[in-house]
């Protein structure tokens, strides 16, 4: 789980505008809350679940670019997590041609046929 830290969100973006966006959060499986008692709020989810939620803010209109702005800092961090296990295979193949099944399988944490197929489409 990843945590957002959103500082004085309602004096940002509104208050009617932080409801939609819960509503909108609650939809991918995110929260979006105060924390305690302050006027900090956070947006807490999954790496794909937030992705998936500052992807469709983009798709809206252009009121939520401090939501968007805060999201992508933090997933900005995780990229490496975000991209598809076969890009991963396949750089970690053009920089070690001589590396091993295991190795892949322990680096990658994918399967022994996804590292076998990686293999073979290098050579």
């Amino acid at each position: 789980m990843l945590s957002v830290p959103l500082p004085s969100l309602i004096h940002r973006i509104g208050k009617a505008k932080v409801e939609t966006a819960r509503s909108t959060a609650a939809n991918f499986s995110c929260q979006l809350k105060r924390v305690r008692r302050s006027r900090n709020w956070q947006l807490i989810g999954e790496l794909g679940q937030l992705d998936a939620f500052s992807q469709h803010l983009k798709s809206q209109d252009d009121h939520w670019q401090y939501l968007i702005g805060k999201c992508e800092a933090v997933l900005s961090k995780h990229a490496a997590e975000l991209e598809p296990i076969e890009t991963k295979l396949a750089k970690l193949i053009a920089k070690d041609c001589a590396i091993t099944v295991a190795k892949l399988m322990q680096q990658t944490e994918c399967t022994l046929a996804q590292a076998r197929v990686a293999l073979a489409e290098s050579f």
